[in-house]
Order: structure tokens, then C-alpha cells, then sequence
């Protein structure tokens, strides 16, 4: 296919006018506890030839650009995460990443086999599809429900390390391996893979680290562009290796990411402005893909019938299986298995097989489809209530931005924002009397929609959002300190070893 310049201009125009509308329409889902994933792919959905005309059936082309978006999403998961904050929560997000998913896939497929009368081969495909969580679709609306850190890490490092055993297993199913190895044997390739493909990706992670560390680039904008090319090389070249790249590409930004590199905020800032990128591309192809010519009765039955196993056994299992090693109270627990959403992940998983042209792919496909936006619209907005409920949030729970402090180069702090709840003893509470932990103080308050510049005598009401600026090395007490008071009013001034308690 030729493109000439005429369009080229007129696919500029599309393309620049449906991004903005994607940017513009974060806001507004971010506002309705929705994902914005809803939106792209509805926009997709109307841009394609069952409504505006724009053909687009290229399910190859959708597999490998799905691919690449999300190695893009992956590697800036990677790059924003913080290992200090994850770590403990790691083993259980790993298991819930394996083990987990496991259980999963053998409860999707024996319900699509024995309610559905899928082929045993089809599901578990329709199993190892639907059991990844996606990270994009969990944060964008956990940003709004204030967890405990041991919550928040475990649904990251599960939304982070669940993609690549799926892609292998989905990948080793639509070949025919099934076929030709048996269970046992796609298990072994999947450890094979995965094992290469994580050895891979910590060797380019520490060389590119030590390497970032010591070049000497002439302009700072630069760095980010190096940092995702390592990223995109370990993902590229482990792929090569016929090993697992996207456990390659996770683990290299993760190190990439934890290790104090030149211009670090910018490069994370880069990173996530890529991967919104390749989101809005991503589900706007998909919907593209989709028709709803195609989407009859009957897959929307299916499609809810399998929500449903999902939602009350297949995930709450799978929890219940991986809180061997979790140990978290059954509250906590229940909020994970609530909080298990599902995202572009299923529907890239399920270009996989449509790619290969794999028996009865179109319908699974569409399926996945009908069940990602019905999960999405099931429980996304109600987290913070499932949340509440359960009494798994924190009150006022401080949450970070991390930003960067023109001219210098590595601003060792962040900017943590506080919303004074109704129910906080922060109401009261003067600014001089918070005793945060030394070079942390809060630099502004926004009230009624104007901003303040505090004094030591500023006394805090409800509703207040307060900027609150920590050392990185701080933070962790400056957000307990925050706590205390919020929970225990002015008088929580002698608990806590900050500051205050020193000096009192």
C-alpha cells in the first residue's frame, strides 16, 4: 500500500483529532470511575466500517501493533514502579501471577467447555485470555481510592507479571503446541521462556543502568529516548531468542527505572506520556477490529455467563489459592479479587488466535470483547464503595506526584496531596502543629477553589487538599505522621518517631 501525501495529511487529521478527543475524554472518566479504555474503544468501534466506514479487518497487523503497545505500557509499568514500595508485596503478586492465573484458566475453561460447549482446546483458550488483569485499567482507577501501600503493590506486581505467561500460553495454544506437546510439555516451554526471557531482561536492565549512568549525552531530552530503546532492545532481542520478551522488557524497565539515573523524573515523565500513546492507539485499533454486525444474542449471553464465573469463582478462587503466601485478612483479599479488571490485555490476548486463523477465533474474539466492557462497567465504578465496605482504605491517605524542580538535574523529593475527609481530625489542626519530619512542609492549600500559601497559624478545614513536599527519604514518615494526626487529632503529637515527637 502507497500513501501519498494528500493521505498522509488526511490521516494526520484523523489521527490528531481522535487523540485529542482521547485526552480530553480521561477527564471525564476519571471523574465517573470508569477507565477511559470505554472510550477509545467506543471511539474505534464508531470510526470502523460498521459505522463511519473505515475498514480495518488486518487481524495480523492488530496482533503485531497490539504486541508492540503493549510492550510500550509494559516498560513504562516498569519504569514507574517503585521496588522499595513493591517488594514486599512481590511474592504474592508473583504467585497471583502464576499460580493464580492457573487457577483461573482451569475454571474459564471448564466453564466454557461444559456451559458453553466450547472445544476443550478453544477453552482454555478463552481462560488463559481472560485471567490476566490489566495495569492501565486497575490505576487509572485506583487513583482515586486510597489503599494501603501492602493493597496497591500487590495489584501492580500482579497487573505488571501476569502479561507474559498468558502471551506464551495463548501463543503456544494458537501454534498447535497443544497438540504436539500435551500440558506437560507446554509447561515446561512456558518456564523455558519465561525463566530466559527474565535472566535476559536483568542483564540488559543492570548493563544499560551502569551504562546510563556513566554516558555523558549532550542534551537531556536525550536520556528518556535511550532509556525506552534499551527497554525496546530487551524486549525485541529476547524475542528473537524465540524467549519471553515481555518478562524481559518488565524486569529491564523495573531496573532501569530504580536506579538513580540522570533526568529520572523526565524519563518516567516521557515514558508515561508514551504509553497513553500507544493506549489510545492500542483500543482505538481494537475497536476498529471489532464489529458489532458480528456481536448476536447468543455471544452476549456467553460473554455474561463467563463474567459471571469470572467475577464470583474463577478470581475469588485464585485469590483464596495465592493467599497462602499473601496473608492478607479476608477484607483485603476480597477487595483484590474485586479489583481484578480487565483491560486491553484480553482483547490483545485474543488477536493471538485470530492471527493464526485458529477455529473458532472470530467468535472468541468478539466474545472477549463483549466481556471486557461488561467487566469494566461492572466493577470499575464500584471500587471505592467495594473498597469502603470493606474498610480496606485509609483515611486522608496522602498520595504522590512525583515532579521535577527546575534547573536541577535530580530533585531527591516528592509532592504528596492530602484531601482532608470529612472524617479527618486534620480539621482544626494548624499547620505549625502537623510536626512533619525535617525539609517536609506543606507549600500550598486549595480550598474552595483558591490556593494559600500557609503560614505556621493556617488552620486546615475539611475539604482542603493540601501539597505537601518530602524528601524521598522522608516520605514513608511524613506520610505517617500525616495519618496519626488524621486519626488521632493534635494530641497524636507524642506517637510516631518524627520530628515533633524529638522536639515535644
Amino acid at each position: 500500500m502507497r500513501l501519498d501525501a494528500s493521505q498522509l495529511d488526511d490521516f494526520l487529521l484523523t489521527g490528531s483529532a481522535v487523540t485529542l478527543l482521547a485526552v480530553v475524554a480521561v477527564r471525564w472518566t476519571s471523574r465517573a470511575g470508569l477507565p477511559s479504555l470505554l472510550i477509545y474503544l467506543l471511539i474505534g468501534v464508531v470510526l470502523g466500517e460498521s459505522v463511519l466506514g473505515f475498514p480495518f479487518d488486518n487481524a495480523d497487523l492488530a496482533h503485531s501493533l497490539g504486541f508492540a503497545a503493549l510492550a510500550l505500557i509494559l516498560a513504562e509499568g516498569g519504569l514507574t514502579t517503585s521496588w522499595k514500595r513493591m517488594r514486599p508485596s512481590l511474592l504474592f503478586g508473583l504467585t497471583l501471577a502464576t499460580v493464580g492465573v492457573g487457577v483461573s484458566v482451569l475454571v474459564i475453561a471448564a466453564a466454557g467447555h461444559f456451559l458453553l460447549g466450547m472445544p476443550w482446546q478453544l477453552a482454555v483458550l478463552l481462560g488463559a485470555v481472560t485471567s490476566p488483569t490489566d495495569a492501565a485499567a486497575v490505576f487509572s482507577v485506583l487513583r482515586k481510592v486510597p489503599l494501603p501501600a501492602r493493597l496497591s503493590s500487590t495489584l501492580e506486581a500482579e497487573s505488571g507479571l501476569n502479561d507474559a505467561p498468558t502471551v506464551v500460553l495463548v501463543t503456544l495454544i494458537s501454534s498447535g503446541a497443544l497438540d504436539q506437546h500435551g500440558f506437560i510439555g507446554i509447561g515446561g516451554l512456558m518456564a523455558v521462556e519465561l525463566i530466559g526471557g527474565g535472566a535476559l531482561g536483568l542483564l540488559v536492565g543492570f548493563g544499560g543502568a551502569w551504562l546510563m549512568r556513566r554516558a555523558a549525552l549532550p542534551a537531556s531530552g536525550l536520556y528518556p529516548i535511550a532509556v525506552l530503546a534499551l527497554s525496546m532492545l530487551s524486549y525485541a532481542g529476547t524475542a528473537a531468542l524465540h524467549l519471553s520478551g515481555f518478562a524481559a522488557i518488565y524486569l529491564t524497565a523495573l531496573v532501569l527505572g530504580n536506579t538513580h539515573l540522570p533526568h529520572g523524573p523526565a524519563i518516567r515523565s516521557f515514558a508515561e506520556g508514551i504509553a497513553w500513546m500507544a493506549q489510545i492507539g492500542l483500543f482505538v485499533m481494537l475497536g476498529m477490529l471489532s464489529s458489532p454486525g458480528r456481536i448476536d444474542a447468543q455471544i452476549i449471553g456467553q460473554a455474561l455467563i463467563v463474567s459471571v464465573v469470572l467475577t464470583l469463582v474463577a478470581r475469588p478462587l485464585s485469590v483464596v489459592v495465592s493467599n497462602v503466601v499473601g496473608r492478607l485478612s479476608w477484607p483485603e483479599a476480597a477487595f483484590v479479587s474485586w479489583a481484578g479488571l480487565r483491560g486491553a490485555v484480553p482483547v490483545v490476548l485474543a488477536s493471538i488466535p485470530l492471527a493464526a486463523r485458529f477455529p473458532g477465533s472470530e467468535r472468541l474474539f468478539d466474545l472477549v470483547f463483549v466481556l471486557v466492557v461488561a467487566l469494566t462497567l461492572l466493577t470499575a465504578p464500584a471500587l471505592g464503595t467495594v473498597a469502603r465496605a470493606l474498610r480496606v482504605t485509609l483515611p486522608s491517605e496522602p498520595r504522590g506526584l512525583e515532579v521535577e524542580a527546575a534547573p536541577l538535574d535530580r530533585v531527591a523529593a516528592d509532592l504528596l496531596q492530602v484531601s482532608i475527609s470529612k472524617a479527618s481530625r486534620l480539621h482544626g489542626v494548624e499547620v505549625g502543629e502537623l510536626r512533619l519530619p525535617i525539609g517536609a512542609s506543606v507549600s500550598m492549600i486549595i480550598r474552595d477553589g483558591h490556593t494559600i500559601v500557609p503560614e505556621w497559624r493556617t488552620v486546615l478545614r475539611h475539604g482542603d487538599d493540601l501539597l505537601v513536599v518530602t524528601p524521598r527519604s522522608e516520605r514513608g514518615k511524613t506520610e505517617e505522621r500525616l495519618r496519626i494526626v488524621s486519626t488521632g487529632g493534635r494530641l497524636a503529637g507524642w506517637r510516631g518517631n518524627v520530628r515533633g515527637d524529638e522536639e515535644g
